[in-house]
């Protein structure tokens, strides 16, 4: 029959016109026949036949049938019986088939609306014929209602009844009505999503389909698509199911080595070290990772209704009671997946709904006795939690949520506690140097008696920074501020052949860069908000996060190694931002600080004060500390020392100075957000 269909097309003079063969296959039905015996596999394995012929027939014959529903109707029988097992015995040949009408549609997009709709069509009544014109909606298949309609010698009056070929167009409502057996129908988009569960390589060719029809789509598809259909609640629902399907609880150095999974490449690598759950994990990370790209690719309407259904089905119902869990292993792999997830996430709309689940939809800034009312506020304090694994875990999280083109994170996390500047000291004259600005007399660390022990900081704190007219006295002076802090005694990098302060300057200039490209649509002003000298005083509250993260970094001289790099680690980050309220609060070491209120640089001057006076009661410090660091660098064996956590510590917070001195450096104008860290007085130039 095939061979017949070709052979007589290609001895058709005029194009648009149907022989005789195509029209004795269209009026008798021959495909449903086939369908028929397909759907009852009678004789054995004529399913397989059926799906390869009107594959064939759809490929090989150039003369548009999809719009006759003789031909519609057959095709809509056969996406019913496709997909509805995974891993049966014809999917090639089905997925084959829906690639076959996927090209028709890429072809004519407007095919789309009709073969989503054609269950509906077909289950519905013929309405009495009228002697008007067809709706507009099918006037551009009026024409191919009837095979020979462009012959020369026909009437206007021959319909396609003249030719005994009842046309799709005659069935077709005028107007589309409400979604008709729910989640229970089947189609194009349906049989496709079962085909996407398949164990072997037919699953991608599926998606590939399913990506390529919701790219195509036009408002009224994608509007059918997301109110009359169940498509992206399908896709949720899955991405529900294989989290349900992965191990209870999973390492995060598992869950991070796994980054990267592709839905073109959903299986784990073959080189990576093996654990439970692997393959479950690469499973879910991959379809998460097509969710995203649906999501980016799709129609907007079919791209926003996706992105709540994953936000609702798997941040909300399934994740979110993880994260609030009192069990810390649920926490611990929840948080690590979540990571993961925003790792990969590159869609924006799906971005924002990550951004309302985590952050909320408020943006006054937080005061001191709020109770935690977002998730977000929960999360912020597992920063602190008594478990230092979910604390490294969720510090984790919140840098990778600090890399987001989103300026929500910021603003919440930070910005809007630091709007008014009421950390800056109202109507005070500027300090003379830094020590009048931290008053270090005052600081029972800097007390005469421990002055005169002998330990001294490396350098005397300088004065302030004279600016001359193109500030690179005052970036020398800020760096050197930075550097300063730590000690000689307790300053070992310079005893090892290791890149040093030059390393970091180069590092930080990269990733300054990379986020100033990634601020940039957000216009950020060059210099900060002018202060207001008649504006009353407010209590300033730095907000949970960088309380947080000043809390622990107090704490670092007592904190695990693994912890103290993840803490600063954030940290660098906030500091890379250039906006100028977060350079000023956490870059200027010459600022002069309301009472009450403490900055990056005040806190770590209050931990060099306590680790001068602890380094008296530890013997032999220096050449413990520096075989401490040949430890951390692996140049000797790990063995454990008295005060080891100490000596890890001043390792950190040594390298941790030398990186701010960096950022600080690389941020100087012109590529930093202004030139002076902090503004003149108004009224003066």
């Amino acid at each position: 029959m095939l061979d017949i269909l070709v052979y007589e097309e290609r001895q058709q003079v005029s194009s648009g016109e149907a022989g005789p063969c195509l029209e004795y296959l269209l009026q008798h039905k021959i495909l449903e026949t086939l369908c028929t015996l397909g759907k009852a596999e009678y004789p054995p394995g004529m399913r397989q036949q059926v799906f390869q012929f009107f594959s064939k027939v759809l490929t090989q014959v150039q003369h548009p049938l999809l719009h006759y529903l003789s031909v519609h109707r057959p095709v809509q029988k056969l996406l019913r019986l496709g997909g509805a097992v995974p891993g049966s015995l014809t999917e090639k040949e089905e997925v084959q088939f829906t690639t076959v009408l996927c090209s028709k549609i890429q072809q004519d997009p407007e095919l789309l609306a009709y073969i989503l709709e054609g269950k509906k069509m077909i289950s519905s009544k013929k309405p009495p014929r009228e002697p008007t014109a067809p709706s507009t909606d099918i006037a551009g298949y009026r024409d191919n209602d009837c095979p020979h309609s462009a012959a020369p010698g026909r009437g206007p009056g021959l319909d396609s009844e003249h030719c005994g070929v009842p046309a799709l167009s005659s069935h077709l409502p005028a107007q589309t009505e409400g979604p008709e057996n729910g989640p229970g129908e089947s189609n194009l988009i349906t049989s496709l999503l079962g085909l996407c569960k398949s164990k072997s390589r037919v699953a991608l060719k599926a998606r590939e389909n399913v990506l390529l029809l919701v790219s195509v789509a036009s408002p009224a598809a994608a509007t059918y698509l997301t109110q009359s259909t169940s498509c992206c609640a399908v896709i949720a629902e899955h991405l529900c199911q294989l989290y349900r399907s992965m191990p209870a609880f999973l390492d995060p150095a598992d869950i991070a080595a796994l980054e990267g999974i592709s839905w073109r490449l959903p299986s784990a690598p073959s080189d990576e070290a093996s654990f439970p759950g692997k393959e479950a994990l690469a499973a879910f990370l991959g379809w998460f990772d097509y969710c995203d790209h649906l999501i980016t690719e799709a129609h907007p309407v079919v791209a926003d209704a996706l992105a709540k259904a994953v936000a609702e089905k798997l941040f909300v119902e399934t994740l979110q009671p993880q994260l609030l869990h009192v069990s810390e292993q649920t926490i611990l792999t929840s948080t690590a997946l979540l990571t993961a997830l925003l790792r990969q996430l590159r869609s924006p709309t799906l971005l924002q709904e990550a951004m309302t689940f985590l952050l909320g939809t408020e943006q006054q800034p937080a005061a001191t006795e709020d109770s935690p009312h977002t998730l977000g506020t929960h999360l912020i304090m597992h920063c602190d939690h008594l478990s230092d694994e979910i604390s490294i875990a969720t510090l984790r999280l919140f840098e990778e949520l600090l890399q987001k083109p989103h300026e929500r994170v910021i603003r919440s996390l930070v910005l809007q506690n630091l709007e008014g500047r009421l950390y800056v000291a109202r109507g005070s004259p500027e300090p003379e140097s830094y020590e009048d600005t931290l008053d270090l007399e005052e600081d029972p660390y800097f007390t005469d008696g421990f002055l005169d022990s002998g330990l001294q900081p490396s350098t005397k704190p300088p004065p302030a920074p004279a600016t001359n007219s193109d500030g690179k006295t005052a970036v020398t002076e800020i760096v050197n501020s930075f550097l300063c802090l730590v000690p000689e005694e307790a300053k070992t990098s310079a005893f090892l052949e290791e890149n040093g302060y030059d390393t970091y300057v180069h590092d930080a200039y990269g990733l300054f860069q990379e986020c100033s490209s990634r601020v940039a649509p957000w216009g950020w002003p060059l210099g900060p908000a002018p202060l207001d000298a008649h504006e009353p005083e407010r209590p300033f509250f730095e907000g949970h996060f960088l309380q947080v993260l000043f809390d622990r970094m107090t704490r670092i001289l007592d904190q695990p190694y693994s912890l103290n790099l993840q803490v600063t680690s954030v940290l660098s980050r906030l500091a890379l931002f250039p906006h100028p309220h977060i350079h000023e609060y956490l870059l200027d070491p010459y600022i002069s600080l309301a009472p009450g209120c403490r900055s990056l640089f005040s806190v770590l001057v209050r931990v060099i004060g306590d680790l001068m006076q602890r380094i008296q009661r530890v013997p032999q410090f220096p050449g413990k500390l520096l075989l401490v660091r040949k430890q951390l660098m692996g140049q000797i064996p790990g063995e454990h020392l008295d005060h080891q956590t100490l000596l890890q510590g001043v390792v950190v917070l040594e390298e941790f100075c030398k990186e701010l001195a960096a950022i600080a450096f690389v941020k100087f104008p012109p590529h930093g957000p202004y030139l002076n860290f902090s503004p003149p007085p108004e009224g003066q130039v």
